[in-house]
């Protein structure tokens, strides 16, 4: 199973750079999520542990320095800010304001990975649960695997991004739709059938869960406390 090197939230209203962004870093072996817009980020990051936001500061309706400022008490991520040359004082201001860094657009992507390593590589992130057992059930978000019964389940990113969102908000109800915003998917059947995949992983019988169960007209919650 493949192991990336960080996961990365880049923010960008500009479909060009947000996804040659995208492109470079996956090439890189990192794996990626994006959002359009601070809103569309804050969403994400409600449900989402990231290793590092790629944040650009101009942007329709609430401003990635916006963005910052309102999370810097409680958002332990690094950010690195995108900017375009005129911007000074807005880079100041983004550094003040609680960002690790920042790039002048344009830029080379080439930069770009030097940065974020070099970011990751002194910031300490107090890790999420990666390692959790209940009944006769572990999972090993880290090996990409359920154990039950002694027996081992793969598990892929998609299965392993659900279940990191889930086990670190025990008890949490998430919609269809939250579910398919944290793994980019926008198609309810697909999510189901995902969610299905799982419990028969996780669950010993799972036509009646115990652990993965849905609640009418909620969505699905784990339930391991």
């Amino acid at each position: 199973m493949k192991k990336f090197e960080a996961h990365i939230l880049v923010v960008d209203d500009d479909d060009r750079i947000r996804d040659l962004v995208k492109q470079y870093l996956v090439e890189n072996n990192y794996l990626v999520t994006t959002a359009i817009s601070a809103e569309d980020a804050q969403s994400k990051i409600n449900f989402i542990k990231f290793d590092l936001i790629v944040l650009d500061i101009m942007m329709p309706g609430k401003s990635g320095l916006e963005f910052t400022s309102e999370n810097k008490n409680k958002l332990y991520t690094p950010i690195i800010l995108l900017t375009a040359k005129g911007e000074a004082d807005e880079r100041v201001h983004g550094l003040e304001t609680g960002a690790d860094d920042y790039l002048i657009k344009p830029f080379e992507p080439k930069e770009l990975i030097l940065r974020i390593k070099n970011i990751l590589n002194k910031t300490k992130v107090k890790n999420i649960k990666r390692l959790v057992e209940f009944g006769n059930v572990k999972i090993d978000l880290s090996k990409h695997l359920i154990i039950k019964n002694n027996k081992e389940y793969k598990i892929n990113n998609t299965e392993k991004t659900i279940l990191e969102t889930m086990i670190n908000f025990p008890g949490k109800s998430f919609s269809r739709d939250e579910i398919g915003k944290i793994i980019n998917l926008d198609k309810e059947r697909s999510i189901d059938v995902i969610i299905t995949r799982l419990r028969k992983k996780i669950e010993k019988d799972p036509k009646n869960p115990k652990y993965l169960q849905t609640l009418r007209g909620k969505g699905y919650v784990l339930w391991i406390e």
